[in-house]
């Protein structure tokens, strides 16, 4: 596969326009997918238990924080205890979840009765595999969810963070660095809401540091999508500073 510069002059977007139907903003459940089904309760009553003070929503990118090997490069539980261990924290992380699965997902107690000082959204990347969908409908799914996080946590912090890049097509990988664009635009400046790509941290020059993703190392190999152990180790020490300031507000 031809890799390009993940770094592209981009395409300012905008979010679609409120009265048009966005799939990407509409909740979508997966309730007929057993093991999500039983994740979303065991979920719940995660939430109620712990009563985080910082909860991290996304796909399986986040969810992988659970994961303890057996592979070298699956050691992602001693990053996430190394991060976030000092803090009372939820993985919200669901394999598959696409905007408008997590959407469901808040909008069906997730954010019920809990009070963080921090949440960390980390989503869209799914958008952009089966089911396609545009960057402006991407951008209208991402909004939509700090929107809803907003409305339902008001004394709560958001640290969007921007999709990550990937190796799986130029489309996907133009489309990334556009919604990365339009979603700086959104947030970067807001005191509320923060907006933080790490785009760079998985490039070396002008292409994809491959060493950072498990993906190509499976059998058969896949393109790159999903950051090894080190590779969320990088992420998560990059947006630590940040972390740190928000969850003292």
């Amino acid at each position: 596969m031809t890799r390009r510069s993940l770094l592209a002059t981009p395409i300012i977007l905008i979010p679609a326009r409120a009265n048009s139907v966005s799939l990407a903003a509409t909740p979508i459940a997966r309730l007929d997918t057993k093991w999500w089904r039983e994740r979303h309760e065991a979920k719940l009553a995660e939430l109620q238990r712990v009563m985080p003070d910082l909860i991290w929503l996304g796909d399986s990118i986040t969810q992988n924080f659970e994961r303890n090997g057996p592979e070298p490069w699956a050691h992602y539980t001693p990053i996430w205890q190394q991060f976030y261990g000092a803090y009372r924290s939820v993985n919200l992380g669901f394999k598959g979840d696409a905007t408008s699965h997590l959407l469901w997902r808040i909008i069906h107690g997730e954010l019920d009765d809990i009070a963080p000082r921090l949440a960390i959204v980390l989503i869209g990347a799914n958008n952009l595999g089966r089911l396609h969908w545009s960057a402006a409908d991407s951008v209208t799914g991402i909004s939509t969810i700090v929107a809803e996080i907003n409305r339902r946590l008001p004394n709560t912090r958001v640290l969007l963070l921007g999709l990550l890049p990937s190796d799986r097509s130029a489309w996907a990988s133009q489309t990334t660095v556009d919604i990365n664009t339009a979603m700086r635009a959104l947030y970067s400046m807001g005191n509320k809401n923060h907006f933080l790509d790490a785009t760079t941290l998985f490039m070396r020059g002008f292409a994809l540091d491959l060493q950072l993703y498990y993906d190509p190392m499976l059998n058969p190999p896949e393109p790159a999508l999903h950051p090894t152990a080190a590779g969320m180790a990088k992420l998560a020490a990059r947006i630590a500073p940040l972390v740190t300031d928000l969850m003292k507000i």
